[in-house]
């Protein structure tokens, strides 16, 4: 074969690899949080940091397809959570976030705290869905766009719930079909002693 073919074969086998790989990585991390062979490892630690440096990951995504980000992201904001658990999270809606918002459009991302609770939000401007779509998008293995499905294995969002479930937070979320839609977690912000 020319070197450029193969350099082509390869980057389709790279990338097969790649999603093969975190299907696996998925299905074990579910597998194990359903059946609680992962409990909570509870410290006390700056959500916006930790909510800045996953969304600082989707830089090239966001620049590549020249999408706005309007942030607003209070400071010293702290939790006593599972950091690795949540970080799954934040990876998880804002990677969806970037996959479903089309070149030119705009991804919000908000972090606020009052006393006892964080609230982190994103918000995106990309396909949105049905009602009917929204009722299932917590199970494992469902796609409501079919059009994004080589870019997921339907896992993401039942991760999440799962973390969710698990960690004491909250999850909900709204959409409009062709308007985008917006996910808001909310944490617990409870110390050691209470």
């Amino acid at each position: 074969l020319e070197e450029a073919k193969r350099m082509e074969y390869a980057k389709v086998i790279a990338e097969a690899t790649r999603k093969f790989a975190d299907l696996i990585t998925n299905i074990l991390k579910l597998n194990k949080l359903e059946n609680q062979q992962i409990s909570p490892s509870r410290t006390k630690y700056d959500l916006g940091e930790q909510f800045t440096q996953s969304l600082l990951q989707y830089e090239d995504v966001w620049e590549r397809k020249k999408i706005a980000i309007d942030a607003e992201i209070e400071d010293g904001i702290t939790v006593y959570a599972d950091a690795e658990l949540l970080s799954l999270v934040w990876n998880n809606l804002l990677s969806n976030a970037f996959k479903f918002t089309e070149a030119d459009g705009t991804v919000s991302v908000k972090l606020k705290a009052e006393e006892t609770f964080a609230y982190v939000e994103v918000t995106d401007t990309g396909c949105g869905m049905t009602k009917e779509v929204g009722e299932h998008i917590f199970e494992k293995f469902y796609q409501g766009d079919l059009s994004h499905s080589s870019q997921g294995n339907g896992l993401g969002l039942a991760l999440v719930k799962r973390v969710i479930d698990i960690t004491g937070c909250d999850i909900s979320v709204r959409s409009e079909n062709g308007k985008g839609t917006s996910f808001m977690v909310k944490v617990p912000r409870r110390t050691k002693d209470g």
